[in-house]
């Protein structure tokens, strides 16, 4: 049986699902391959997703999608919210000519069961799932019988929530209608790794108590209802701006941390969806808090999993099986376009003397086979560079366009990690921070001393090991910087014609796509 599905709003995705084995075939999300971040689907995706399959699908699958506001809320398949009996849709549809099994379930169920069958825990075994994301900040447990149970509600409105303190502070952010900009929580998420909780405030003390009581009676965040808070536009580039994004993700945080240690008492692992999923503190601080036995985020926590819950739903619907066999590579493979490039030197992939260049403090474009699930580079659309110098970092963050004091991530070798953070095992999809311990790691440490780190084994991805293990018997350290290669605001880079665009406008001393190495003469 093979399913395809489909999410049909921001972060748009389609997936296909092979239910007889129980294998993720592929998810394609709509902003990669350049198209604007968080796009909906688009025909491009369509088609490419089609390719995978040779005759139509058993299963047409379709997330539940609705719009907020207004008088009427256009509602998509089985609509966002519910995970009880009126939650799914079940019949047949005309597809193509032929009669295809129709499912859909509510976006709601579709992080669920997204973090569900992806997570390394066997089907059977009870799990807590915590969404939380723009609209939904609840508990859940899945039990042994693939029944979810609603723990309850702990906030409405996380996501924006969170996000809505960015606006607030930000000159440049109208912020008119409480809705605000998509890079907002990842630019209040940096701003709160730089400001200390601790600090007192009574002025942070009230606005963070005016917030999260709007969010207790459900009241929309309108930036003009906070005019006379004196962080009403005051600017994001202060300490004291800083501090109170500390204490307000605190705030939010130990509000869902309250509620899990009384009412989440069985130890069972959690499982976290949604896009607050991508906050690495908020993810270290689950690991660490001692409620769970275990902790696991997917890389596409945020709504680009979505198609992939709903097929997982589907599958369980028809076949009573919920996990899945899957990649993180599993998006869309490099199209190599045969752009002519004027000006560059091509050779032979070797990774040595890639592992000689970026030591010597050039900076390369990544580009190898299929895109990586989410919105992290896990090293398949990655720039890369050597990781000891604050002067890379600059220009790493003058390439993408951000502060220069940006922080960039790290990738190392995972059998290495103990030797330069403070962190033991796995952490492959960079969603958690660790605390940097070598000293050398200038470009890829925080400005409070931590990273946002990801570890590689090399079956997890041989070539981008193989480079690191290069890299070390140069420079003693098996560590890149690894940054994500996209034009701003805009998904990864997918082909040929848009690498060497890019590669020539930021600035990058060469790339590698496929098995051959651009270099630009100079």
């Amino acid at each position: 049986m093979k399913i395809f599905s489909i999410n049909p709003g921001h972060d748009g995705s389609i997936a296909g699902v092979d239910a007889h084995n129980q294998s993720l075939l592929f998810s394609y999300e709509a902003e990669k391959d350049s198209f604007p971040r968080n796009a909906p689907i688009n025909a491009d995706t369509l088609i490419n997703a089609a390719l995978w399959f040779d005759q139509l699908p058993d299963v047409l699958a379709l997330s539940g999608w609705s719009t907020t506001g207004g008088e009427h809320s256009p509602r998509s398949g089985a609509g966002y919210l519910g995970v009880g009996g009126a939650s799914e849709i079940i019949g047949k549809k005309r597809f193509f000519g032929k009669s295809l099994d129709f499912y859909s379930s509510t976006h709601e169920r579709s992080h669920i069961w997204s973090t569900y069958a992806m997570s390394p825990f066997e089907q059977g075994e009870p799990c807590y799932v915590l969404v939380w994301e723009g609209v939904l900040g609840d508990f859940y447990e899945v039990d042994g019988n693939l029944k979810i149970h609603h723990l309850g509600r702990v906030m409405n409105n996380p996501g924006r929530l969170f996000s809505f303190l960015y606006a607030l502070v930000d000159p440049d952010s109208p912020g008119s209608n409480g809705v605000g900009r998509k890079s907002d929580a990842g630019k209040l998420m940096a701003a709160s790794a730089l400001g200390k909780a601790t600090n007192d405030d009574e002025e942070a003390d009230k606005l963070i108590s005016a917030l999260l009581s709007k969010n207790a009676a459900n009241i929309p965040l309108i930036k003009e209802d906070f005019r006379t808070s004196t962080f009403y536009n005051a600017g994001v580039s202060t300490q004291r701006f800083r501090d109170l994004a500390a204490k307000y993700s605190d705030a939010i945080f130990s509000t869902f941390y309250n509620f899990a240690k009384l009412n989440l008492t069985k130890g069972l692992p959690l499982l976290i969806s949604g896009g607050c999923g991508l906050n690495c503190d908020w993810n270290t601080r689950w690991r660490d808090c001692g409620i769970f036995r275990d902790v696991f985020v997917p890389p596409c926590t945020n709504d680009a999993g979505s198609a992939i819950g709903t097929a997982v739903d589907a599958m369980r619907h028809f076949t009573g099986r919920a996990k899945l066999e899957w990649l993180v590579y599993s998006g869309p493979p490099f199209c190599d376009d045969q752009v002519d490039m004027g000006s560059v030197s091509v050779s032979e992939l070797n990774l040595k003397a890639i592992a000689s260049a970026l030591y010597e403090g050039m900076i390369f474009g990544w580009a190898l086979g299929n895109c990586e699930l989410g919105p992290r580079a896990l090293g398949n659309r990655s720039i890369l560079a050597a990781p000891f110098s604050t002067k890379t970092r600059d220009r790493l963050n003058s390439i993408k366009g951000r502060a220069l004091d940006a922080p960039i991530a790290p990738v190392c070798l995972e059998e290495d990690v103990s030797k330069h953070f403070e962190w033991c095992g796995s952490s492959p999809y960079m969603l958690h921070f660790a605390k940097v311990t070598n000293p050398n790691l200038k470009a890829v440490t925080h400005l409070d001393g931590s990273a946002r780190l990801q570890t590689v084994r090399q079956d997890q991805n041989a070539m981008l090991y193989n480079l690191l293990r290069e890299f070390r018997e140069m420079s003693g350290a098996g560590v890149l910087c690894n940054t994500s290669l996209n034009f701003q605001d805009a998904g990864f880079i997918n082909n040929t014609t848009d690498l060497y665009q890019y590669a020539q406008s930021a600035g990058l001393d060469g790339v590698v796509a496929g098995l051959s190495v651009y270099q630009f003469r100079k």
